[in-house]
């Protein structure tokens, strides 16, 4: 009788026992698939931003000063890392990082151990180049419309209108764009806009653009170069791109031609443009990137006045900042769900 009792008692026992063993080992299980997540900032905004793309995950915002302490056991970071942080990162499978040029990370990070690891790479290529684009083209009209002669005289509050108008028609001219790329594609995209006839540049082969009258490879520049009235630069920064547009190139650039740089400004000689600028080869040049950066006080391009120069900020607009988030936070969501990310970059070529 007794034994009977003790058993009808233990029955509920045993269940709670088992339910809370059930219980333990589904917490066990979720955390055990929960992501750790490693973002470069101070903003506890974009981590809340961040975090709210899964539930899946962990966001943890990181300094350069602590983020050593918390990689071991990451999954993903977002930001520029470094190959010390690389190298301690043992279970890393993916790397985010802001910016569409990946020569940060690559082959300018002192190290190659990203480029030869098994880590994914994904960028913010095509993401930005709605407002570059847009800042390329403010840029050239500031120049084609000598619009900074009268900036200049507005500031002495003088009405002169010149004789004869400097400024040209942009109808009918012919704009190179070097890389054809999220970038250059906006830019060809505007270019064609305003009745140009746009020449690419890219060693990747273009599926047929209404856009771009032709498409040729960097080996064909100095083929091309003569013919255009305008060369914009917008090309990532790569091994193979570095210094792509020297100082034979800005000789063989027409006469009265624009030069108008956006990716990096790595890509031309600064000397050779300074040069063609002082022989008044080109009629101008708008810079938003150079080398080196910041441009420091004395240069002398800042002595020019057809030159437009402007602070590494053509990325940047009113818009710019939620498309970039987006992008992480659907690679983020494709992480956790095992699917192919987006934007990722081919580490060995470097964009």
């Amino acid at each position: 009788m007794l034994i009977s009792e003790l058993r009808n008692v233990m029955k509920p026992v045993k269940a709670g026992l088992w339910l809370l063993l059930f219980l333990s080992l589904c917490c066990f299980a979720l955390f055990a698939q929960t992501r750790k997540i490693l973002v470069e900032t101070d903003s506890d905004e974009l981590v809340k931003d961040l975090q709210s793309a899964s539930s899946q995950v962990r966001v943890v915002a990181v300094t350069k000063a602590n983020a050593m302490a918390e990689i071991a056991d990451a999954d993903a970071f977002v930001g520029s890392i470094t190959p010390a942080e690389v190298r301690a990162g043992k279970k890393l499978k993916w790397v985010q990082i802001m910016s569409a040029g990946a020569e940060g990370v690559l082959f300018k990070s002192g190290g190659n151990d990203l480029r030869d690891s098994q880590i994914v790479l994904t960028n913010n290529k095509i993401v930005q180049g709605i407002e570059i684009a847009d800042h390329a083209f403010a840029m050239l009209l500031m120049l084609s419309r000598d619009l900074y002669t009268f900036y200049d005289n507005k500031q002495h509050e003088l009405w002169q209108p010149p004789r004869p108008f400097p400024g040209i028609e942009l109808n009918g001219r012919t704009a190179l764009v070097i890389g054809v790329g999220g970038i250059g594609m906006q830019i060809a995209t505007r270019a064609w806009a305003f009745g140009m006839n746009v020449v690419g540049v890219d060693p990747e082969d273009k599926p047929f653009s209404p856009f771009l009258k032709k498409v040729v490879k960097p080996d064909q520049l100095d083929e091309v170069l003569p013919e255009a009235d305008v060369i914009f630069v917008s090309a990532p920064h790569t091994p193979k791109s570095n210094k792509m547009v020297g100082a034979r190139e800005f000789e063989l650039m027409k006469k009265d031609a624009y030069f108008i740089a956006v990716s990096r400004g790595g890509l031309y000689d600064m000397s050779g443009l300074v040069k063609a600028l002082d022989s008044k080869r080109l009629a101008g040049a708008g810079v938003d990137v150079t080398d080196p950066e910041p441009l420091p006080k004395g240069h002398p391009l800042w002595k020019f006045p057809n030159v437009v120069i402007t602070p590494h900020v053509a990325g940047r607009s009113d818009k710019d900042r939620a498309r970039m988030v987006g992008t992480i936070k659907e690679n983020i969501q494709r992480f956790v769900d095992g699917k192919p990310l987006v934007n990722v970059v081919d580490k060995q070529k470097g964009y």
